[in-house]
């Protein structure tokens, strides 16, 4: 049964006082594990990013470093493949995007480039040092 309606529930005052102080025992019990957990789940970032500081890993470092500071909101969703079918295992994901942005930006050359002729105006440019005068 449910703490509060055990609570609620109750018939006499004492045997209320009495639910009541098991009550403030147990979401003090609960508080202090989850102060815990939280606890030991910024530790074993901390230690990773000491692990990634000293293998100079630096892209994994400052992702956990923003992590520990609060300010996380990188969304790594899965990336699809040729055929379709989503991969959420972050090295194969980065290396679909280091394959797709080599073909995006190894193009060739257009056969025909454009000719484009250099200006033919003259702009003088004075290059001496400027004078009070």
């Amino acid at each position: 049964m449910n703490k509060k309606t055990e609570i609620n529930n109750c018939r006499t005052e004492t045997e209320k006082v009495k639910v009541q102080a098991g009550y403030t025992e147990a979401n003090k019990l609960v508080k202090r594990n989850i102060k815990a957990d939280k606890w030991g789940y910024m530790e074993h970032f901390e230690t990773t990013a000491e692990k990634n500081a000293r293998d100079q890993n630096m892209r994994q470092l400052y992702d956990i470093t923003k992590k520990l500071a609060g300010k996380y909101s990188k969304q790594e969703g899965p990336v699809k493949d040729k055929e379709g079918k989503p991969t959420t295992e972050i090295q194969v994901q980065r290396n679909k995007w280091v394959k797709h942005l080599e073909k995006l930006l190894n193009w060739t050359a257009p056969l025909n480039p454009s000719d484009i002729e250099a200006a033919l105006t003259y702009i003088p440019i004075v290059v001496t040092p400027p004078t009070t005068e």
